[in-house]
């Protein structure tokens, strides 16, 4: 009842809880709907993008880099549900949870903005689509079997998404300062979503990657206060287990907050470690770039490539101490050959922000190969 009365209370507030058209929807695993609102969670509005009543958004502390896609997260769960606290994993969330991701740009003409930073909400809980254009959500849905990620694309008109289960592109043109950037934004398909989405390549087990406890513990300017999102989904009835003490969040585009080595180790986290962990895809490579591992040989430091073949660049050892310029995680980040760029899925062009951080912290590491 706590969580229904405060969502209640925040939903007057935003005035928007008397323009809820439906409720939410969880439908069956076998019967998936075509067009993303019927599931309820979200509707497109007189040029808003607004959220259902008790659909809860939240951010990140680092997120995954996405060709500077803005992303609104959300998450919505059943009534007298809560979501488990984990301090090492993402958080356990209860069957019957939905939890999207709406991927969007800021408008510039007939151009999108490149730029890192975070979508907000307006004060009245809404997305101004006058200024901001809609490319995709994605839906990750528990079921009693498992997750199921689901990707929707929005149309021309920005009144609704579809199903695209084999994925969709998009040409669309980065601009920032005067340079344009064009690129083809890829939607990925089922399959795409569900290989990120696989952290432990032995249970092929689906699950969310990005509400872990770091990246939670942060304030979220919707809340209306300075708590963290972890206290307000607490006091709201949204999560059991936590006692008020959570690993620090680090984000990587905020210099003062953190060390250089705490950002970038961040950065590798939520961008690689969901292949690149002892558990992951990639467990072969037996490079492990979590953010718990520590920074030795299988950090890549002064570690030979396993068959990486064009992806070394020439290039010795995944981190080459002191020498950026020679490290092959710097060479992977700087392509966009799908057979060489890492990551694989999800970029178009190159981040060249978290490029600059990951050089900065491999330039002033010390020591030889």
């Amino acid at each position: 009842m706590v969580r229904l009365a405060g969502l209640i209370a925040l939903c007057a507030l935003i005035g928007a809880c008397d323009r809820t058209p439906k409720s939410v929807y969880l439908h069956d695993s076998g019967a998936i709907p075509e067009r993303l609102s019927d599931w309820g969670l979200m509707w497109a509005d007189r040029n808003h993008l607004r959220l259902n009543q008790g659909v809860v958004p939240y951010d990140l502390n680092t997120p995954l880099f996405s060709d500077y896609a803005l992303k609104l997260r959300t998450v919505w769960m059943p009534d007298s549900t809560s979501a488990i606290y984990n301090e090492d994993r993402e958080l356990e969330f209860p069957v019957g949870t939905i939890i999207s991701k709406t991927f969007h740009y800021e408008r510039m003409g007939e151009f999108v903005r490149q730029q890192d930073r975070e979508s907000v909400l307006t004060s009245e809980g809404y997305l101004d689509l006058d200024e901001y254009v809609l490319i995709e959500t994605r839906l990750l849905v528990r079921y009693d079997d498992g997750w199921k990620a689901l990707p929707y694309v929005w149309n021309s008109k920005q009144d609704e998404a579809t199903l695209e289960l084999a994925g969709d592109q998009r040409d669309i043109v980065l601009a920032d300062a005067g340079i344009r950037n064009p690129i083809t934004y890829i939607v990925p398909d089922a399959n795409q979503c569900g290989g990120c989405h696989t952290t432990d390549h032995t249970s092929k087990e689906l699950r969310p990657i990005g509400p872990k406890a770091w990246q939670l513990n942060r304030d979220y300017s919707w809340w209306g206060n300075s708590e963290s999102q972890l206290e307000n989904w607490t006091a709201n009835g949204m999560l059991s287990g936590f006692e008020g003490d959570a690993p620090d969040g680090v984000r990587w585009s905020a210099p003062g907050d953190a060390t250089l080595e705490q950002r970038a180790r961040a950065y590798l986290d939520a961008n690689c470690a969901h292949c690149h962990n002892p558990r992951g895809a990639a467990d072969t490579s037996a490079l492990h770039l979590n953010s718990d591992a520590p920074v030795d040989r299988l950090y890549g430091v002064c570690k030979t490539p396993v068959a990486v073949g064009r992806g070394s660049g020439d290039r010795p050892y995944d981190i080459y101490p002191g020498r950026p310029d020679d490290s092959i995680l710097v060479f992977r980040m700087q392509q966009t050959d799908p057979a060489i760029a890492m990551p694989e899925l999800g970029r178009s062009t190159v981040h060249a922000e978290g490029v600059k951080v990951i050089s900065d912290w491999i330039a002033s590491m010390n020591g030889e190969c």
